[in-house]
C-alpha cells in the first residue's frame, strides 16, 4: 500500500467515526444505558465494603428494582443491621430501622445524605430516572475500552431541577455499559468518581457486577458494591415497593 492510499485510508476513517459521533444522540443514550442496566425489573443479592484506612465493615443487600423510579434495599447481615430497608418510589424515600420499629420519610435535602456511611449516598444507591429527568447531556468526546466505542457526556443540571451536582460527566460504551460517573459541585469541582469493572455476561445483557466509589480527594477510602447475583425480569408485584412491605418483608 502506497504512502498516499494509506494516508487517504486513514482521512475516510477518522470522518467515519466523526460521523459516527456525531450522529449521537446523548440524551437518548444516557437514557438506553440507564434502562440497560436497571432493566424494566431486577432482584440482586450484592455486598457493600466499606473502607476506611483504619477500619472495614461489609454489610449485604438484598435489592429490588422496577422500572425507573421504584426501588427497595434490605440489609440481611450482619445481624445487628438484618433488616434495615430502603424504599423509593418516585422522588420520595423512606427509611426503617427495625430496632425502633420506625419508619422514617427522607426530606429532599437527605437524598444526597450517604447510604449507611457509605460513600454511595441514597439516591446513589437507588439509581433513580433524576439522570434522565434533571439533566442536559452533551457528547464531549469518545474513547476506547476493549475494542468498543466509549462515549464521554457532560450532564448539566436543567434550570430549577432539584439536584445537588453542579455537573455529572459519564463514561458510557456503546453497548450501554456505564464505565465511570464522576460528580462535581456548583464550582464545577471534582467531588466523587465512580468505577465499574469486572463486566459479565448476565442473562441477556452485559453488567458490570462491581461498582466502586471514591471521594476525589481521598487516599484509601472508598466503597465498593459487588454483586453476587442479579436476575431481570419483565416486572415484579407493585406490592413489593410498599411501606407495610419495607417492614415486614419475607425474605
Amino acid at each position: 500500500m502506497t504512502k498516499k492510499m494509506f494516508f487517504f485510508l486513514c482521512i475516510i476513517l477518522a470522518a467515519s467515526v466523526c460521523s459516527g459521533a456525531e450522529n449521537i444522540e446523548p440524551q437518548k443514550l444516557v437514557k438506553d444505558a440507564f434502562n440497560y442496566l436497571r432493566g424494566l425489573a431486577s432482584i440482586s443479592t450484592v455486598d457493600m465494603t466499606i473502607h476506611r484506612p483504619d477500619w472495614e465493615r461489609v454489610v449485604t443487600i438484598k435489592a429490588w428494582t422496577l422500572g425507573e423510579t421504584d426501588s427497595l434495599f434490605v440489609i440481611t447481615a450482619p445481624p445487628k443491621d438484618d433488616g434495615n430497608g430502603t424504599l423509593k418510589k418516585g422522588r420520595q424515600m423512606w427509611m426503617y430501622n427495625p430496632r425502633v420499629n420506625r419508619v422514617i420519610k427522607l426530606p429532599p435535602s437527605m437524598m444526597s445524605q450517604a447510604w449507611q456511611g457509605s460513600d454511595f449516598s441514597n439516591n446513589d444507591l437507588a439509581r433513580s430516572d433524576t439522570l434522565i429527568t434533571d439533566y442536559v447531556h452533551t457528547l464531549e468526546g469518545t474513547e476506547t475500552h476493549e475494542g468498543k466505542t466509549v462515549y464521554i457526556i457532560k450532564s448539566i443540571p436543567r434550570p430549577d431541577a432539584p439536584v445537588v451536582w453542579g455537573m455529572l460527566k459519564l463514561n458510557v460504551r456503546e453497548d450501554f455499559v456505564l464505565l465511570r460517573e464522576e460528580f462535581f459541585d456548583e464550582d464545577l469541582e471534582p467531588v466523587k468518581v465512580m468505577t465499574t469493572s469486572h463486566i459479565q455476561n448476565v442473562e441477556d445483557r452485559l453488567f458490570p457486577m462491581k461498582w466502586k466509589m471514591q471521594k476525589s480527594d481521598a487516599g484509601d477510602e472508598y466503597t465498593l458494591l459487588e454483586y453476587k447475583s442479579i436476575t431481570f425480569s419483565k416486572s415484579l408485584n407493585k406490592n413489593l415497593f410498599t411501606l407495610s412491605n419495607l417492614k415486614n418483608l419475607r425474605r
